[in-house]
């Protein structure tokens, strides 16, 4: 592979403009058949990391997806978790909030659903929604039960990036590594998206009236993001902007990008102790015998 996960990441403090960021990049792979070539290969190699993770037992890994509807994201965690095994996999999806997760702060119900160590976790969307949604729509507030006080606008989406990059940071110190994909995904290519859902009778499940309503809010999302990701890129916790018009591009990007985090972590199966080896062999005796 020639892409390079590094260049699709956002650098810490940078202001983010979506209209610079492409949408569309050439694609990695040169056929059908070779992208899934290369997308075994991909997968192949993070199903061994992941084996090698767990059993080490000492890093968590959380993968955060967020995008536009129809950017992609159910999809890339079918084709790139593919071989992962599922004991060692935790999937969440994140939608509208609970009664019970109301009564609480907008970090709770993602942090009761944090990976274990040696696990992976996945959230299709995440507490990200809190600054995203909630921010085209401040009228959601009012059923959270927020104080008056912490009402205004002008403080309260700094302080919500605040608490979401002290809680990444907290994780990086704990040991649990971060990668964050924005699936950046053009309104003309979500348009073609929903005809498609239309055409299927498989896919008529995934489009309502309520998806066409919010691509007329699409400047007040890119907005949204464009705020989001400028104010919560850290060097420990970078967005990586993943082009998403082409679907299985983005897979391999995701790819690269969850397997240098992963070749970072400088894992290695336990070493057994002299205590353990002599159990091992005592072991053997009685097998063999």
């Amino acid at each position: 592979m020639k892409t390079k996960s590094k260049d699709f990441r956002v650098p810490a403090g940078k202001q983010v403009d979506l209209t610079k960021w492409p949408t569309c990049v050439k694609p990695i792979y040169q056929s059908k058949k070779n992208y899934h070539k290369l997308l075994e290969s991909q997968v192949a190699a993070l199903s061994a990391l992941q084996r090698l993770h767990y059993a080490s037992n000492r890093y968590a890994v959380l993968l955060i997806l967020q995008g536009m509807d129809a950017a992609g994201k159910d999809g890339a965690i079918r084709h790139v978790m593919s071989r992962v095994n599922p004991q060692g996999c935790q999937v969440f999806s994140f939608k509208q909030p609970s009664a019970e997760e109301l009564e609480h702060d907008f970090l709770w119900r993602a942090t009761c659903r944090l990976p274990e160590r040696g696990r992976i976790g996945v959230f299709n969307r995440s507490y990200y929604e809190e600054v995203l949604i909630v921010r085209v729509h401040p009228e959601i507030l009012g059923s959270q039960g927020l104080p008056e006080a912490l009402l205004d606008e002008k403080t309260l989406w700094k302080g919500r990036y605040r608490s979401i990059v002290d809680l990444e940071a907290h994780l990086h110190r704990n040991g649990t590594r971060l990668v964050k994909i924005f699936l950046h995904q053009s309104k003309d290519e979500q348009r073609k998206r929903f005809l498609k859902r239309i055409d299927n009778p498989d896919k008529n499940w995934k489009l309502s009236i309520a998806d066409i309503e919010e691509r007329t809010l699409w400047p007040d999302y890119m907005q949204a993001y464009e705020a989001c990701l400028s104010a919560t890129s850290t060097n420990d916790a970078p967005w990586h902007v993943v082009p998403a018009d082409d679907k299985k591009n983005a897979r391999l990007i995701i790819s690269e990008i969850l397997l240098d985090v992963f070749k970072g972590l400088q894992m290695a199966y336990p070493e057994p102790t002299v205590k353990r080896r002599r159990e091992l062999q005592l072991i053997r005796k009685t097998l063999v015998k």
